[in-house]
């Protein structure tokens, strides 16, 4: 059944108005008008903008096209990439930071181990964490699970590329004869995808620019995941894996779930909008931005110099990472769910 935005939005309004929950709205939009009429993310960003006062529905007077606001491009690249800076998100979308800055607490997001999350926690997601903590920490103290986990995520990589000038003597091409350029069509994102546990790197991949990470090209990676885990770590799989990751899209899809299944491997829960409970988010990632904030990156081959020098790190530095989940579940069941402090 076609569904106009506009009509789409009525019944957003509807559903926020009757005290809904997004996901519940979502159910049973889906439900009426088909299966992919809305997702839960349009959802929920639709419901905090009824939350935050913003009850206009209609799309402001247009001919042709229809008025994409800066509103939905901040938060469309946000949730493209959580890790977004305020001066990417601003050079990307032409606007200034202080702007983007306003749209994204209005939104009620703020970043969380260097990831855009909600700056307050429902009482479904503060449950949920303590629950979840309460039930790992438990079964740590006679299941040393985490010497069998495998961690991923993906992290946004950004670098602008250089351009030569003309040398007096046209042959000098040394450094100094670059300069980065200051157009957006010379910012390139590159897509970090990797897996690692307790001893180091177990698999990474690095996506090319605009490429998207799908339900279909997880399931690849998981493979391949496989194929580095029989020769890295033999002893994984006598024992088995548990994974652990995120709630994106493509980690939950079915097809994902079934790749899972088919692998053997068990997955780990995870609260959602959690990123201070990721081993990559509070430990791996933060220590890679902070190399890179240090640093310009000019070309692909440059991050991935650079990725294959960090990821050479001494075998205890990933295992702190690991090891300091079992503190954090207990931190997150004496704040009552609260996020950690950073």
């Amino acid at each position: 059944m076609e569904m106009n935005k506009q009509k789409l939005r009525y019944i957003l309004q509807y559903h926020f108005d009757q005290g809904d929950k997004a996901v519940v709205a979502t159910r049973k939009i889906c439900e009426t008008y088909g299966p992919k009429t809305i997702s839960n993310a349009t959802t929920k960003r639709w419901f905090q903008r009824f939350r935050s006062g913003g009850k206009e529905v209609k799309d402001e007077p247009r001919s042709g096209r229809p008025v994409i606001t800066d509103y939905d491009r901040i938060v469309e690249f946000v949730e493209s990439d959580r890790h977004a800076s305020l001066k990417m998100i601003g050079r990307s979308l032409n606007m200034d930071r202080r702007t983007v800055l306003l749209y994204l607490h209005k939104f009620g997001l703020k970043k969380r181990c260097d990831v855009w999350m909600p700056e307050e926690l429902n009482q479904n997601n503060l449950l949920e964490r303590i629950n979840i903590c309460d039930w790992l920490l438990k079964r740590s103290q006679f299941d040393p699970f985490l010497q069998r986990l495998v961690t991923g995520d993906v992290k946004y990589i950004t670098f602008e590329s250089l351009k030569k000038e003309r040398s007096p003597s046209d042959c000098d091409d040394s450094y100094q004869s670059m300069e980065f350029s200051n157009s957006n069509d010379d910012i390139q994102k590159l897509l970090l995808c990797v897996w690692w546990d307790q001893k180091g790197i177990i698999y990474y991949e690095l996506l090319a620019p605009g490429q998207k990470l799908t339900a279909a090209l997880f399931c690849q990676q998981l493979n391949r995941l496989k194929e580095a885990i029989d020769v890295k770590r033999p002893e994984l799989v006598q024992y088995g894996v548990v994974l652990l990751f995120d709630s994106a899209r493509p980690h939950i899809s079915l097809i994902t779930r079934q790749k899972i299944l088919e692998l053997g491997w068990e997955v780990l829960l995870h609260p959602q909008n959690s990123p201070d409970l990721s081993p990559s988010e509070y430990h791996l990632f933060k220590h890679l931005q902070n190399l890179f904030n240090q640093i310009k990156l000019s070309s692909k081959e440059a991050v991935e110099f650079r990725l294959i020098k960090f990821f050479s790190k001494r075998q205890d530095f990933y295992r702190n990472g690991i090891m300091a989940l079992p503190s954090k579940w207990s931190e997150v069941i004496q704040q009552k769910g609260a996020y950690l402090p950073e």
